[in-house]
């Protein structure tokens, strides 16, 4: 019978192996080594082809997943499903902080757009600056077209947020382009993926003219 998992330490493993597991789980956001102990044990106890399982789905993830080549999203092909769609407007672009903000718009099922990932925002203190963004090719996706298009900043109403918005409109501005943003349902400083449905619905239906501070 198995001890319980109260009964170990993450400073008194009884298997190098353990511990490995731990460490790598321990890798994961909001994840502390003593979560990753119960973690790791708790997978001990399930039948190990379950584990193997995981492992393999873990791995496949790992090795079949790649950014679209177009707007950053997360897609096993080279184009994501979303670009590839013919029943998208190809003329409105909704530019997101990151894959969580795209979920969270698209779940909605009221934006019939396409989307561009940043990959994050700009933001000095953590040695983020526009080159280390999808800033440029979101620049050329909007250059390519002769048709005017609407990009829609729905990034996190924070100071980082603001500054990239701020970035992206003075590059956007000489193009042929009608830069919207989200209407402020959303409470300044809070990111978007933490809004409610109701209220980030809203803010994109109600989307008003960006205008620099």
């Amino acid at each position: 019978m198995s001890l319980p998992d109260y009964l170990y330490t993450v400073d008194q493993l009884p298997s190098r192996l353990i511990e490995a597991a731990v460490d790598q789980i321990a890798t994961l956001p909001g994840i502390g080594r003593r979560t990753a102990l119960r973690l790791a044990l708790s997978l001990l106890r399930k039948d190990p082809e379950r584990v193997h399982q995981l492992a393999d789905a873990l791995k496949a993830m790992s090795d079949g997943v790649k950014p679209c080549d177009v707007c950053h999203n997360l897609t096993e092909d080279n184009i994501c499903s979303i670009c590839n769609s013919t029943g998208r407007d190809a003329n409105t672009i909704c530019v997101v902080e990151d894959i969580r903000d795209l979920l969270a718009i698209e779940s909605l099922g009221n934006y019939r757009g396409l989307y561009h990932v940043l990959g994050g925002v700009i933001s000095p203190m953590d040695g983020i600056g526009p080159s280390d963004l999808f800033i440029q090719t979101l620049i050329e996706r909007v250059s390519s077209t002769t048709e005017k298009t609407e990009v829609i900043f729905a990034l996190s109403a924070t100071m980082e947020g603001e500054t990239t918005s701020f970035y992206l409109f003075k590059k956007l501005n000489t193009l042929n382009t009608t830069v919207t943003s989200l209407a402020r349902g959303v409470a300044v400083g809070e990111s978007l993926q933490y809004a409610d449905e109701a209220t980030l619905s809203r803010s994109i239906e109600n989307r008003t003219a960006y205008k620099a501070q």
